[in-house]
Formats: C-alpha cells, sequence, structure tokens
C-alpha cells in the first residue's frame, strides 16, 4: 500500500473526474489521502471530499502565499473534524519576493508570524504539522526549533536543504515526490540516502510536480508508484518495503 500524504485533490483541476482520480489510484495500491491546507476558500471542498471518501484525510492551515487571509477563527471549526489529521500546509516562501526592501521585510515578517501561530496552533492541538519551505531554510529551522510540538510534521516537498535533517531529532518527517525522479535533481539524489528511513514519506503534491515520464501533464497519486520505484532505484531497498516503511511512517505521524 502507498498513501499520498500531500495531494490538493480540492484543486479545480479534479472538478470533473475526480471519481476517476481515486479509482486509479487504487488500482494501482494508492489507499490514502491526505490533502494539506493551502487556501481558506477550498477548505470546504477539501472537507466535502473527506466525507465522500472513506480514505481522503484532510489538513486545516494557509499557504505562505495566502499569509494576508490567514485567520485562526475561521478556521478553527474544522480543527476538530474527525478527517482533520494535522495543521498545515504552513511555512515560509520567499521564492517569490517584492521587489523593495521595505516590502520584502514587510512580506517575511507576515510569513513569520502566520507560520508561528499555526505551529503554536499545532502544538496546542496536539496535531502534526505540514510544512512547506522554499528558500527559507534557515529561518524555518529556527522556527521550528523553538516552537514545535513532540508531534513534529512533515516537510512536504523536501528540497534537499541539508540543515533541514536535523529536524528528524525533534520527530520531522520528509516528503518526497516527483522531484526525485527529474533530470536536475542532483541535490535531492545526494542528500536522499541521508534521510533516515523511519522519517521518509510518499507525496506527489498533485496537480504539480509530475514525475518523469508525465512531466508537462496534470500530476495525480497514482504516480506514487513512480517516486517508490525511483526511491528502490536509489536506496537499493524494494519497492515492498519502501512503501512498507513509508505506510508505517504515515500512520504513525497523521495517527490513521
Amino acid at each position: 500500500m502507498i498513501i499520498d500524504t500531500h495531494c490538493h485533490l480540492d484543486d479545480v483541476r479534479y472538478y470533473e473526474d475526480l471519481d476517476g482520480v481515486i479509482a486509479n489510484a487504487s488500482a494501482q495500491g494508492v489507499e490514502k489521502f491526505i490533502i494539506p491546507g493551502a487556501d481558506p476558500k477550498s477548505l470546504p471542498r477539501a472537507v466535502e471530499i473527506s466525507e465522500k471518501y472513506e480514505d481522503v484525510y484532510f489538513a486545516v492551515g494557509v499557504h505562505p502565499y495566502d499569509a494576508a487571509a490567514y485567520d485562526r477563527a475561521v478556521l478553527e471549526p474544522y480543527v476538530n473534524h474527525p478527517k482533520c489529521v494535522a495543521i498545515g500546509e504552513c511555512g515560509l516562501d520567499y521564492y517569490r519576493l517584492p521587489e523593495s526592501e521595505e516590502a520584502i521585510g514587510a512580506e517575511k515578517m507576515l510569513q513569520k508570524e502566520v507560520f508561528i501561530d499555526q505551529i503554536k496552533w499545532a502544538k496546542e492541538l496536539d496535531k502534526p504539522l505540514i510544512v512547506h519551505i522554499r528558500d527559507a531554510g534557515a529561518d524555518s529551522l529556527e522556527l521550528l526549533e523553538k516552537y514545535a510540538g513532540e508531534r513534529g510534521g512533515v516537510l512536504h516537498c523536501y528540497n534537499a536543504d541539508e540543515q533541514l535533517l536535523k529536524l528528524a531529532e525533534k520527530n520531522f518527517y520528509y516528503g518526497i515526490g516527483g522531484v526525485l525522479t527529474f533530470k536536475n535533481a542532483r541535490k535531492l539524489i545526494h542528500v536522499y540516502p541521508k534521510i533516515p528511513t523511519d522519517k521518509l514519506l510518499i507525496e506527489t503534491d498533485a496537480p504539480y510536480l509530475t514525475p518523469h515520464p508525465h512531466r508537462g501533464e496534470r500530476n495525480e497519486p497514482a504516480y506514487t508508484t513512480l517516486v517508490a520505484d525511483k526511491m528502490a532505484e536509489l536506496s537499493g531497498i524494494s519497492r515492498e518495503e519502501i512503501e512498507k516503511f513509508t505506510t508505517d511512517n504515515c500512520m504513525q505521524l497523521f495517527d490513521l
């Protein structure tokens, strides 16, 4: 069994054929799915999907690009839903910042404030975090080391930043997706063997980051099989063992 620990099934690109997408994934051995919270406007859709499909779960949170829309009071009614398994996707993303120094400073401050509140919220609820980090490794590490609770979480789409490997000691896991199959993934391929196997998870980030050989197409949970194949190739561990320990890791982290 494979669990897709990060797939945006609430995205508009699945509105017309979600039944088929889930059926196709199930036929490939993908049996559970977690929808991360990114935009508060799409959260009701994520809840609706989780209530329709027994093996779909969701998280509550706000992506750093939508930090200005964060309001814990708006999100709070959803966190006690039986299918809510985490807080996030939250974090820091410095890839696209304003041009002026003043605006950059304000944007970083806003992202940090929103991230800190979600870290603290996860700790209060004893739920794991789903963390998005892009071009912000040092700041993210500092905030997680300072504020995160014992439940830890997952570094979604782990970007091969070696300083973040120390978070394994704080019960953080590392989400591996289609990027591992990219031709320009040398850095991740180099770092991948350094991740403890008991801290590895599989994800797609569907509909984004489609793995080779389907790049350019819409990503979907069935393609976790391609990620598992690449993990097996790089580690010398059988595909069956990869599936077993990543599934066990997911079940433990998210208490499924």
